[in-house]
């Protein structure tokens, strides 16, 4: 090692003098196409594609054709005209504009290429100024210059596509059939993603697949658990399979950054943001719609990351996300984006807006839709000081019919919140005094499936209290609330169902002075744990909603994530790389008991595997219920040999323990008898080891510490 050390120092000395910078930035290095330098790959096939294409090195260079033929006296003021429409867009490079001219008449040919420093640049100016009208007779149509290529290599004849035989998929849903009835879930620590089964009633996790560097930044399973995401530079990949992860289909987007599946798992939608040559302009972002299982393009949108930034801040570079956000539950009918001034809804047949034009909303900031019902829930805030109040409004889609609307006064914020099955909408107002100094929070509450959608107001014994967190029980009508300015905040919960008021929201209790800050319901419902978070240090109250008591307390020093499992029936914390020490995650019973604790260096993930809905009807799920005993037999008897398996294993590594302890211990007395003579001449004879033979006897020693003479004289 120290050899090493020197070396590199004397190569780092020589270097300085040569005046050679030694620091290398490796994302900048491409090898020649075809040399792999003997390490094949992961993505090594994409390049084998045939439906994939490839720059040719051109992509930054547009024709601009159409344009007026002009003798040479006028070539001057049309390259101006040219260059000061297209330097608006983005750099055009020194000498990057040219126009051809017809050696005889010396006119030019009627079009000209433009060079810009990216490619990014010469693709937003063909977008911006495709069918642009520079006079009656003159309306440029741009292309890129690597179009001609691909265009060129058109057959002239056409052939019938060649019918592959028909061979039949993997049953991509096959995990939804383990005998054990166990949930799946990824995580990500260090270099390595592995997916794991979840096997709590052994206390432990079971390989399902593990693979080093299987994605560059993150991995996101689809919203049905039927794909696994993973993002790479070159673009993103989908993977699954019945027995293990097979990468199913590549979506070509180079650098993409994020991105998000359609509720149905049909589209794919994947973002990028890329810097422009001029520092003073916006970045340049692209986004694709991606047909999940062909990896076709649908749709993309281009453009300044300015025109993706309404509605909040988010994501990357100040893009809130999603962009896109999906309406009508997992029929994957439309999407909407928010706009200025407006809220662009598109449908999928087409890809197009619907009745071609955005819905036009006055100063809109924010929209969300019905979880199940295409209703679209948006809040326009007060404007004039006032004089025009707030307002949330719910719209019908594809009609644009506005079904109810709610003026709201004085208001400051406002946050929507569907409850899971669409049939409560919860709207947190926040309200200024009339001294305009201060803030207080109330509630309305829309009774979405209710005739004429009625609205309740509520607030808070004291409105004066800070809201912390909200959260609907799933599929369930109560809500529950943290608010409080003290260290140690209340937790309310309410029913919009009364036994005795039927219609209005009522109050079931108030914890008061807990350490919580998060609320984490189950997705059954009825079971929620009320978490303490960053300050609180992962505090963890796991508390029984319907008998309204706590049935554990617990801690996860420093947990940064809590999730429920799609079943219910476990409860994951994780203290991912944001801390450097106790990095892993823990299991608990839904009833706050601690099944087992993983330990994982540098750990960045940790993601249950989400279960598409039953095809049960809520009437033979309450018929199952209503029987459960007669099913849970069969599975009390498996629980019961698994108990019985374990105690046995238990019981066979206590053996284990004793036998080694044994063998330890017989060891030392072997090596005990090897040196007992040594033992016996350092004890001057004396051959017993047992203390309780010998005799303790105090003995007086006198020892002259220091010695000196010392000579008097008289006077």
């Amino acid at each position: 090692m120290a050899a090493e050390v020197m070396l590199m120092n004397e190569i780092e000395a020589k270097a300085a003098s040569m005046g050679i910078d030694l620091i290398i930035d490796f994302n900048s290095i491409q090898l020649p196409r075809g040399e792999d330098c003997g390490i094949v790959s992961d993505d090594e096939d994409v390049y084998h594609d045939d439906h994939l294409e490839f720059d040719s090195g051109f992509g930054n260079v547009i024709v601009v054709d159409n344009l007026p033929v002009v003798p040479r006296e006028k070539f001057e003021k049309l390259e101006g005209v040219i260059r000061k429409i297209y330097s608006q867009i983005g750099v055009i490079k020194e000498d990057g504009l040219w126009m051809p001219v017809d050696p005889e008449t010396k006119k030019t040919l009627g079009y000209c290429f433009i060079e810009y420093n990216t490619p990014q640049e010469a693709e937003l100016a063909k977008e911006k100024t495709n069918g642009y009208k520079l006079d009656r007779a003159h309306i440029f149509s741009v292309n890129m210059f690597d179009d001609f290529d691909k265009y060129m290599r058109v057959p002239d004849e056409w052939a019938p596509p060649e019918i592959k035989p028909y061979t039949p998929g993997e049953n991509l849903q096959k995990w939804l059939t383990d005998e054990k009835a166990r949930d799946q879930f990824v995580i990500r620590a260090g270099t390595d993603t592995e997916v794991l089964w979840n096997d709590a009633r052994q206390s432990k996790t079971e390989l399902v697949y593990k693979r080093t560097y299987w994605t560059e930044s993150f991995v996101q399973w689809s919203p049905l658990g039927t794909y696994l995401a993973t993002v790479h530079r070159q673009g993103a990949a989908v993977w699954g399979g019945a027995n293990t992860f097979n990468r199913l289909m590549r979506y070509a987007h180079p650098q993409v950054k994020l991105i998000d599946f359609s509720p149905g798992e049909k589209f794919l939608v994947t973002y990028s943001s890329h810097e422009p040559s001029n520092p003073r302009d916006a970045n340049r972002v692209v986004i694709n719609i991606f047909d999940v299982r062909t990896g076709k393009v649908m749709r993309d949108f281009k453009g300044s990351a300015d025109e993706f930034t309404i509605g909040g801040a988010g994501g990357v570079a100040g893009v809130s996300w999603p962009v896109f956000r999906w309406g009508g539950g997992k029929e994957d009918k439309y999407f909407a984006k928010l706009g200025k001034n407006m809220i662009s809804v598109y449908e999928t047949e087409t890809f197009s807006l619907i009745d071609k034009k955005s819905l036009k909303v006055e100063n809109v900031v924010d929209f969300s839709w019905s979880p199940t019902d295409l209703i679209l829930a948006l809040f326009v805030p007060e404007l004039g000081g006032g004089n025009q109040p707030a307002r949330v409004s719910l719209v019908q889609i594809p009609s644009k019919v506005e079904l109810r609307q709610k003026n709201l006064f004085s208001i400051s914020d406002c946050k929507m919140y569907w409850q899971s099955n669409g049939e409560y909408l919860a709207v947190k107002a926040d309200r200024y005094t009339k001294t305009k100094k201060s803030t207080y929070t109330g509630f309305e509450l829309f009774r979405i499936k209710e005739r004429d959608i009625p609205i309740e107001v509520l607030e808070l014994d004291n409105k004066n209290d800070k809201i912390i967190a909200f959260a609907w029980e799933p599929k369930g009508h109560r809500f529950a609330v943290i608010h409080g300015d003290n260290p140690r905040p209340d937790i309310s919960f309410y029913s919009m169902k009364s036994s005795h008021n039927l219609g209005r929201v009522s109050k079931l209790t108030t914890l008061k002075g807990k350490q919580a800050n998060a609320l984490f319901w189950s997705p059954g419902g009825r079971f929620i744990v009320l978490a303490g978070l960053k300050g609180f240090n992962g505090q963890l109250e796991f508390f029984n909603v319907d008998e309204l008591e706590t049935m554990a307390t617990a801690e996860h020093f420093m947990a940064t994530d809590i999730e429920w499992d799609p079943t219910g029936r476990y409860v994951a914390t994780a203290v991912t790389s944001v801390h450097e020490m106790e990095n892993g995650f823990n299991i608990w019973s839904f009833h706050g008991k601690l099944l087992y604790r993983i330990l994982k260096d540098h750990f960045f993930q940790f993601l249950w595997r989400p279960r598409p809905p039953p095809f049960l009807s809520a009437e033979k799920e309450e018929e199952i219920l209503k029987y459960l005993k007669k099913y849970s037999k069969k599975y009390d008897a498996e629980d019961q040999d698994v108990s019985m398996l374990l105690s046995e294993q238990d019981r066979e590594k206590r053996r284990m323990l004793k036998e080694e302890w044994e063998k330890w211990i017989s060891e030392w007395r072997r090596a005990s008898e090897e040196e007992k003579l040594e033992r016996q001449k350092l004890r001057d004879g004396e051959a017993s080891d047992e203390e309780e033979e010998y005799e303790a006897k105090e003995v007086e020693v006198e020892e002259i510490l220091d010695f000196s003479e010392e000579v008097l004289f008289e006077e």
